[in-house]
Parts: C-alpha cells; structure tokens; sequence
C-alpha cells in the first residue's frame, strides 16, 4: 500500500432535520480498500465553526489512507445538548451503513473530535448506546449497526464540561483583567448546556468518577504542555480513571504549545509530529487483518 494517497473531497448530505441538511464532508483515498474510517468532529465550543474547521488534520489523515467523514450537527442557537449528541450518534451509524460504498468497513469506524468536539467523541465513544443520543433512526432497510467505534482521538478536549466551566467563572468573577476567552467561554456553555446539572451528566470525566458502566475503546489525547483553555487537571485525571477502568488511553503532551495547535500552524515540526501520531494510532486500532 502507499504511504500517500491521492484523497477525493466532497460534501454529502447525511441526515435532514425537516428543511435543515446536515453535510458531511467527506475525504476519501483513492482506491478499493478497505480503508479504516474516522468520524470527525469539530470544535467551537459546541457553538462556532463547521465541519471544514480541522481540514489540517483531516487532509493528512485522509492520505495516510483513512476514510474521514468530517460533520456538521446542530448547535445553538438551533438546539442545545443532547441534540449534537443524536446527530453524531446518527453519523457514526451512518458511515458504517455506508461503509462498503466508501471502501472502508463497518467494524473499522473510530471517532476524532477537537475541543469540544474532543468532549463529545469521547461521550459518544463511551455511549454509544444512550437512548437520548440513538433516538434518530436510519432509513428503513438501512443495515442493522450501532454506534460503537473502534477508538477514539481526542485533540485538546473539553473532557470535562463542569470542571472547564468553573475555571471560567472563577477567572470572570475576580475581575478583569482575565484571558479574552473568558466571556466568550461562559457564553458558549450556558448556551449549549443551560446549567450545571447538565454539564456534570453529559460529561465523561464524571461519568468515570460516577462509576457509570461505558464503553471504554481504545483512545488517543493530544495536547499542547502551554494550552491555557483546557485544564490540564481535568485531563490527567480522566487519564487516570479511564486507565483504571479497564481503558486504554494514550496521552501525547507536546511541550511549549498552545491549544488547537494543528490547526494554527499547521506544517510546524509539532503539528507534523502530532499528525504523524495520530496517523499511526488510527491505523493500529483499527486496520484488520
């Protein structure tokens, strides 16, 4: 097989909610496969951006020969929590529906998600059966799969929606001068998650310290040692509860660099070694025999 393949691109509708389409974007090697498959989803804080913001690691991603199926999904204004949360779930079952005309394979699927997309591909990695997030059906004759994945990378996630919040607050609270993204974080979190008490139950940090039974795939976490918007406490101890539970997780720190790293410099001697890791784990976790 090559190390570099030539990838087509193009966007695909992939669920309706009345008049709304959602696209997927798709980025697929050329060739007969099959190719693993990740599901990708984006970040902005559950609220900004779309399915083109992590192009820098799709692209590469797609010509190490993976299948990326990048979505959008509903965000406020449009709905709050859990409707992302059935979008994505929807998404994860369709690519795997689909799979042979992607030449890629049903059991081969992961999930990449940045921020708070890194938050909700673990939450549906971990749940892929939460009756709130598996409440939109596939067309009828559509093969009969579930949204489990194979493994899931998370690039500089939110992991911990209720911890991330607090800090926020407690910087906004003392008075200015705090960080810039201070206010537009508490907005972004009161509008998707409304309060508190849901920030703590849509939350895998939680879910783990909460003993909840999830799924536990295979997992990979990059992020920057400098990155100030995601607090390296929340990480190191998801890290540490995932791994005792049974789980397997990878953490990939790389010193001196920012959050979304990637994506800001793209090309940069991290980013090319944060790509080259992701590259490696995805095709480990999911390539068969």
């Amino acid at each position: 097989m090559p190390s570099s393949w030539e990838i087509d691109i193009e966007e695909v509708e992939y669920l309706r909610h009345g008049e709304r389409a959602l696209m997927a974007r798709m980025f697929k090697p050329r060739g007969n496969g099959p190719f693993p498959a990740i599901v990708e989803v984006h970040g902005g804080a559950w609220n900004l951006m779309d399915r083109t913001a992590d192009d820098p690691v799709n692209i590469p991603l797609a010509k190490s020969g993976v299948v990326v199926a990048a979505l959008d999904f509903r965000m406020p204004p449009i709905a709050s929590y859990p409707a992302s949360m059935a979008d994505i779930n929807y998404g994860i079952r369709w690519v795997k529906a689909h799979a042979a005309g992607f030449s890629s394979r049903a059991d081969a699927v992961g999930l990449m998600g940045s921020s708070s997309g890194g938050h909700q591909a673990m939450l549906a990695g971990m749940r892929p059966r939460d009756p709130r997030y598996t409440a939109l059906s596939l067309p009828a004759g559509s093969p009969a799969v579930d949204a489990s994945v194979g493994c899931v990378v998370m690039l500089w996630p939110v992991i911990d929606p209720l911890g991330r919040y607090r800090f926020v607050r407690k910087l906004k609270d003392a008075g200015k001068p705090y960080p810039d993204f201070v206010d537009l974080l508490v907005k972004m979190h009161d509008r998707y998650w409304r309060d508190e008490e849901t920030m703590a139950e849509g939350n895998p940090a939680l879910a783990l310290q909460r003993g909840e039974r999830v799924d536990l795939p295979p997992a990979l976490c990059v992020q920057g040692t400098s990155d100030v918007v995601h607090p390296r406490v929340d990480l190191d101890l998801f890290v540490e509860n995932y791994r005792k539970a049974g789980g397997r997780l990878d953490l990939a720190m790389f010193e001196g660099e920012a959050e979304a790293f990637i994506i800001r410099r793209p090309g940069s001697e991290a980013a090319t070694r944060a790509i080259g890791r992701i590259v490696e784990f995805v095709h480990q976790t999911l390539e068969k025999e």
